[in-house]
């Protein structure tokens, strides 16, 4: 093993140790007075302070009944109490379920039913969501995070979180134990929940601080939200590397910059739509006036990556990873751009491949297929559905539905996606969620949600409608009735009232044929007509 702390990040680990109890007592012994996590305006808590608290949370979990292998759900914008949980069923054997905060309806009732989550922590102004999207069999317990407001969801038991626990020893979890599962938007059915283990946070947390550079004592400082694997695993790339972590508000395109020197950051991360957006600033003082060296923007278009280093003053470093996956195609800070993803890293193998998995020669585009040589890297499959598990890893090769093209120097340039996903604004976005709530409307006969270019980037959601015989659809109507019922990023903005919709020999939608046609002069815009969707 290399230095547990120091300018290289904690290395040669022997497997039995990777896991997130085994990693914060290390690091707690390594150096326990230095600063690791401050949340908003909370205080700093040092290495030995955050293995204190994740301790004493494993032993509220403990006394509320939680036991190894029980799923606990969280519901809330980026707060301590949410680390702590997710770190805290770490430390007990238990498995986190972080939420996303903006699903709603069909959608959230089916991640907390699949998941079988016994608890729900959530933010008190989230207690009505969860009241419409119907209590699922295994749901016991609701706790309001920032106190019990007076009126609760008819039919939940809501109660503060239970406090005063005494710390409890850490669970003898193994580096393949499921430490959370992150639900990830299907292409063609309902979102599929992750299981990522302890071991693939440990991978994801050296790789990418390989990749940045990270050094002891760097702020890695992030506004993006913890329910997701990106800021997720920028917790264990501080945790590895001996760094502080610091988590901002959401992302704003007018104080990003004096959020991140008020942080002191040295690392941050970025979307591709959010370069987008802060390139669109007007130049100011803010722009130089912090010590971001360098970001990880998977999803930059390469236009962007010398301007936006010329201006800012901060390298943007793309990479490819997925939730199922890790962080297996990218480059280091500073080295020789190869590719527009970069290439394989040491300990991943990759190909590109045709319909029957038969390796495509460099040049030619297929898709992307991945596998890992470290023990338990990846996730270990779709939690309850066997055969997604299996169509998805079958070969032995974990199929990622996107088309890449590999170039003679190894590099790997991204195409499209195979399938009708859609990614808008960082977010994944299954086209036959929104199409089943588009059905539920009584005027509407027939829909396809497809992807068009959006000028930031990545995706805009768009839709072809069909009309009831006899009625007649309004496009405000069908925004308001997709609000209660759809994040606000699934809502389309683009709608198109057709009188039918392009069909194959086998009936089944040619999506290619919309997708071609995209945005049209008769085509509703949301933004365009004014519409603001609420929050």
């Amino acid at each position: 093993m290399t230095g547990a702390l120091g300018s290289a990040p904690l290395r040669g680990l022997a497997v039995e140790r990777q896991t997130l109890p085994a990693l914060l007592e290390l690091q707690a012994a390594a150096s326990g007075d230095a600063p690791l996590l401050r949340i908003g305006g909370g205080a700093e808590r040092t290495y030995a302070d955050v293995c204190d608290v994740v301790a004493r949370t494993a032993g509220m979990l403990a006394n509320a009944g939680i036991r190894r292998g029980d799923r606990v759900a969280m519901m809330c914008e980026n707060r301590p109490e949410l680390l702590d949980l997710i770190l805290g069923c770490a430390w007990l054997g238990a498995i986190a379920v972080p939420v996303n905060t903006a699903l709603r309806g069909a959608q959230l009732f089916h991640v907390l039913d699949n998941s079988g989550a016994r608890t729900i922590a959530v933010d008190s102004a989230l207690l009505d969501v969860l009241g419409h999207a119907g209590r699922p069999a295994a749901l016991e317990d609701v706790w309001a995070l920032d106190g019990v407001p007076e009126q609760v969801p008819a039919g939940y038991r809501v109660s503060p979180p239970p406090e005063g626990a005494d710390p409890v020893p850490p669970a003898s979890v193994g580096p393949g134990d499921t430490l959370a599962i992150l639900y990830t938007s299907g292409t063609t059915g309902p979102a599929k929940g992750v299981c990522c283990p302890h071991a693939q946070f440990y991978w994801w947390g050296m790789h990418v601080a390989e990749w940045l550079q990270i050094r002891s004592g760097d702020v890695l400082y992030t506004c993006l939200p913890l329910f997701h694997t990106n800021a997720l695993n920028a917790f264990t790339q501080a945790l590895v590397s001996g760094a502080s972590y610091v988590i901002g508000p959401r992302f704003s395109a007018s104080r990003f910059w004096s959020r991140a020197a008020e942080a002191g950051a040295d690392v941050s991360y970025l979307l591709g739509a959010m370069v987008n957006i802060l390139w669109a600033q007007p130049p100011s003082e803010a722009d130089r006036a912090h010590s971001v060296r360098v970001a990880l923007a998977p999803a930059t278009s390469p236009r962007l990556i010398e301007p936006f280093r010329e201006r800012f003053g901060t390298e943007l470093v793309e990479g490819y990873g997925s939730t199922e996956t890790n962080a297996a195609i990218g480059r280091r800070a500073g080295s020789r751009r190869i590719g527009g993803m970069g290439a394989v890293i040491d300990g991943f193998e990759a190909l590109v491949v045709d319909e029957h998995d038969r390796p495509r020669p460099d040049g030619e585009a297929g898709e992307l297929v991945l596998r890992h040589r470290e023990p338990y890297a990846f996730a270990t499959g779709y939690w309850r559905m066997p055969e997604k598990t299996v169509e998805a890893w079958r070969n032995l090769w974990f199929h990622t539905g996107d088309r890449v093209v590999r170039d003679p120097d190894g590099g790997f340039r991204f195409v499209d996606r195979l399938k009708d996903a859609i990614r808008r604004r960082g977010e994944n976005i299954s086209s036959f969620e929104v199409e089943q709530v588009l059905m539920e409307h009584r005027a509407v006969a027939a829909v396809a949600v497809f992807a068009v270019p959006s000028e930031l980037s990545e995706d805009e959601v768009m839709a072809a409608v069909v009309a009831e015989e006899g009625m007649s659809l309004d496009p405000v109507e069908i925004m308001r009735h997709c609000e209660p019922r759809l994040a606000y990023f699934a809502i389309p903005r683009f709608l198109d009232m057709v009188d039918e919709l392009p069909l194959t020999e086998n009936g089944k939608i040619r999506k290619a044929a919309l997708r071609e046609r995209g945005v049209t002069p008769t085509t509703w815009d949301r933004e365009a007509a004014g519409y603001e969707l609420s929050r």
